[in-house]
Formats: C-alpha cells, structure tokens, sequence
C-alpha cells in the first residue's frame, strides 16, 4: 500500500523517546489504518544534521520489502515560522509488542525461530546494498511467539556511500568499525552475534570501544574476557553456542562470509529444535 501524505491523525499513545525524537501510536483519519509516527524536532541549524537522518532512514526503508523488517511508509517535514522546517515526520508500520532488551529470557526453540527470521530480513538488506549499522535488542520489536521485526534504519549504511564517522551502539559494534569505521556484511554478522549473545545469555561480550581509562581491548584481550556462551547459559543448544561464537570472532575473515549462511544454518537450527517440542504450538505462545 503506497502512501503519499500522512494527513490527520488521532494520537493513541506514545510509544517512545529517543535522544532527538519521539515516537507516537496514531490512527490515520484516511484510512483509519494504526501507525508509528516518528516526531524530529528542528529547532535550529545544529538539529538539522536529524533531519538528514530522518530523510535517509525514509529513504533506506524505501528500498526494504521483508515481512521481517517495519515499513517506513512516508515523510513530512512541517514548516517553521521562519526558514527551514521545524518538524520532520516519519510514517511507520505500527507493531504491537515489546523491544526484546526488556524480555525475559526465552526458550531456545523459540529464540532459534526468532533469531532466523532477524538473520532472513538482514540477509534481505545486504542483498539490497544495505548494511543495518546498529542491530541490537532494542532495535528488535518481538510481537508474540515468533514473531519479530527489525526496526530503525537510521544509521543504516547504503553501499558506496560515504560515512564521516563512527555508526552503531559502542557494546555491539564490531573491532573493525571501532578502528577503521568499517560498515559491512561482516560487521551486521558481529552485531548480531552480539545481539543474540545477549538474548540468549542476558550478558554481554566484552566492549571494543572502551572509557578513556579503561586499557585498549585487543583480540588477546577479547578472547580471555569473553564468557563461552554455554558457561553463561548451559542450555543454550552447542551448535547455536559454536555459530554465536563464529559471529563474535575478532578477526572479521573467521567470521561467516555472507548474512545468508547464518539464516540457513539457524534455519535448520529452528527446525531441529521444534521438533523435539511435544506440541509446535508451544512456539507461538
């Protein structure tokens, strides 16, 4: 469904803060259709590098098709009383459900499912030239069972495009984009390594971007501190343990090549867990 304008809107709620934004639940007067609506202030020169921002998250969404991945459906800027906007809006799928930072732990049948459908929608991306930059819990919105979709594509990088700087949250950012800025199929693959240590441990590896203090993280470093994911959680099938494992690798050459074998092996990871549940319907509670 193509939308050109938001319109009139009912607010319903809110959703969420961000540090330059807020994020409402309306229903659109046109259709009478509930979205996410996406408030950027502007409110001087310095807040306009937000409105860029605003502008590439529409325009990178523009480019996704995945059951996966929210829809970024339009854009709006308001006009200030003077030169420039004062508002930017950004129209958004609405997804009913809970950021998976703020889940219990989850059974693993039910993380596997999960964890195949994030990698399926990332692999989604790269293959659209599209690298998601900041893939962590809170940028996943888990609806019920194993539903889960991917949100903020802000920092997203669009291949051959340049960057001025550093992307991503410091706890989930990969050795490479710490160093060298570096935004790539295997960056996204430490990101979500790291993502699904967390969720399957409720732990997180040891940071690459560190306090002034703190001594320079190295790859000796990095493997000493690094809790083997099975110490964390013992439950955690060995072979989801080894792929995590795989993802987190310092050197980005050991890593997995390609988003796609990820999905493929959880995929099969999925499949052999759900069939030792005694009922499948287990999973979509």
């Amino acid at each position: 469904m193509a939308i050109d304008k938001i319109g009139k809107f009912t607010v319903l709620g809110t959703l969420g803060a961000g540090a330059h934004s807020s994020i409402l639940h309306i229903r659109r007067a046109e259709d009478e259709r509930e979205y996410a609506l996406k408030l950027v202030p502007i409110e001087g020169k310095d807040d306009l590098k937000y409105l860029e921002q605003a502008k590439h998250e529409f325009r990178v969404g523009q480019m996704l098709n995945h059951p996966n991945l929210v829809k970024v459906h339009a854009l709006e800027t308001e006009a200030g009383w003077f030169s420039g906007p004062k508002k930017a809006k950004l129209l958004l799928e609405y997804v009913p459900g809970t950021t998976m930072d703020k889940l219990p732990l989850q059974r693993m049948a039910k993380l596997l499912r999960m964890f195949e459908r994030i990698a399926d929608a990332l692999t989604h991306m790269h293959k659209q030239g599209v690298y998601h930059a900041d893939m962590k819990p809170n940028n996943l919105i888990h609806e019920r069972g194993t539903r889960v979709k991917v949100l903020d594509y802000g920092l997203a990088w669009i291949k051959g495009e340049g960057k001025d700087r550093v992307q991503g949250t410091p706890e989930y950012m990969a050795p490479e984009t710490v160093e060298h800025k570096l935004v790539n199929d295997r960056t996204d693959i430490y990101n979500f390594g790291v993502t699904m240590y967390r969720l399957v441990t409720l732990q997180l590896p040891p940071c690459w971007m560190n306090g002034e203090d703190a001594l320079p993280m190295n790859k000796k470093i990095f493997k000493e501190q690094l809790k083997p994911v099975r110490t964390a959680n013992p439950m955690v099938p060995e072979d989801l343990a080894d792929l995590i494992h795989e993802c987190l690798q310092p050197n980005a050459t050991k890593r997995p090549e390609r988003m796609s074998h990820i999905q493929g092996t959880l995929d099969q990871l999925a499949d052999q867990a759900a069939a030792k549940l005694d009922d499948p319907v287990e999973l979509e509670e």
